[in-house]
């Protein structure tokens, strides 16, 4: 069984993150305080002036968490991985961990490159919840909003877009109309898009007085979602800024080395749901290619298996549901049929309890969905289990 640890990215942060690692990793700790002019500690444990959740805050603060934390698994015996990932400045840890970055140096890269992020404003975010790639480039397209881009390609059905806050906000009604579940975020600049380039150029700059070394593990990167080449290290970390995080191809490209668990380490759990999330899809894939007698022990191509971009199933191909392998009007019928509106369930992408407002239906001829109170969006119906 072949091992990954990832790091989680900004988003993660919490008041108290890191607990006893800076008294037991000193040494680091103090280096940190150094390199940033204030106690790391401090920030995390107490963030007595509220700037825990600024950017040229956040992404030293979760850069240090993590490289602690990773130290920590190793100190205690933890196994070390076969291959690394991080997820936008996540990614730096990885490299970190990998050897490619002291902590020092990833620490100073971190620290211009929250800088650098934190000046770009009147940008926006939004996640887009329940829908594909090519479904919500198509609205897009439709809607003649060519000004955003797609951030974060975080799961099947979880999706990020980026671009100026006007444009965002202007984007959420073709979204709902097109039953899509649209979040804003609570962001200033409108991260992994083209108004980063500005960014991109003066952190390059910084970039190229960084030593990079060999990787001893392989580093799944970001905007390829393919391990890092040596010799294209600076670029494709630079490039992070401006660029999609193909996290989705990053995670079934590592899926496709064989049997490989997943260990986050660092704060929360976000990774680990985006992971259950890809690897739930993936494995409806190799279904579907058994199912048509294709061989699945030869090695499968990552594009085949891409998430974002490979054609879904139509309603007529059986999908894998909860009592098995289903059609979606099959599952539709055995929703209704046992949960009536007002249904309670849980889901893995959702932390609170949900509560159905609708019958189970049909999306886009393909998907089953019910929609839920509240929350104003669908879920689908193999993301959810109602409580009884």
């Amino acid at each position: 069984m072949k091992r990954t640890y990832v790091f989680p990215g900004q988003g993660s942060q919490i008041k108290g993150m890191g607990g006893n690692l800076f008294d037991e990793f000193q040494e680091l700790t103090k280096k940190a305080d150094k390199i940033l002019g204030y106690s790391i500690k401090e920030l995390c444990l107490n963030d007595p002036e509220q700037k825990l959740n600024q950017t040229q805050y956040t992404q030293p603060a979760l850069y240090v968490v993590n490289a602690l934390s990773y130290q920590k698994k190793i100190k205690d015996g933890g196994a070390p991985p076969d291959f690394l990932a991080g997820h936008s400045l996540g990614e730096y840890n990885a490299l970190q961990a990998a050897g490619v970055l002291s902590f020092e140096d990833g620490l100073k890269l971190v620290k211009k490159r929250g800088e650098l992020m934190s000046q770009a404003k009147g940008g926006g975010m939004a996640a887009i919840l329940n829908s594909s790639d090519e479904q919500i480039r198509k609205i897009l397209t439709d809607a003649n909003l060519s000004t955003i881009d797609i951030a974060n390609l975080n799961s099947p059905s979880q999706i990020v877009i980026s671009g100026l806050k006007e444009d965002i906000n202007n984007a959420q009604p073709h979204f709902t109309n097109a039953n899509a579940m649209f979040i804003p975020l609570n962001t200033s600049g409108a991260f992994h898009s083209r108004y980063m380039k500005d960014a991109e150029k003066e952190f390059e700059k910084v970039v190229k007085k960084t030593k990079f070394s060999k990787p001893n593990i392989p580093v799944i990167a970001n905007v390829t979602g393919k391990p890092y080449e040596f010799d294209k290290i600076a670029h494709d970390l630079t490039s992070q800024i401006s660029n999609c995080v193909r996290w989705t191809d990053s995670i079934s490209y590592l899926l496709n080395q064989g049997e490989i668990e997943f260990e986050e380490l660092g704060v929360g759990d976000v990774l680990t749901k985006l992971v259950r999330a890809i690897k739930k899809d993936y494995d409806l894939k190799i279904a579907a290619l058994k199912e048509k007698s294709i061989d699945v022990s030869l090695e499968i191509k990552v594009e085949e298996l891409d998430t974002t971009k490979a054609a879904q199933p139509k309603e007529e191909k059986p999908l894998v549901g909860q009592a098995g392998l289903l059609t979606a009007k099959e599952l539709v019928d055995q929703w209704n049929k046992s949960n009536p509106i007002g249904t309670k369930v849980k889901s893995d992408f959702y932390e609170s309890q949900l509560e159905t407002r609708t019958e189970a239906m049909i999306l886009f001829g393909h998907r089953a969905a019910v929609y839920m109170k509240d929350y104003n969006g669908y879920f689908d119906l193999r993301e959810i289990k109602a409580v009884k």
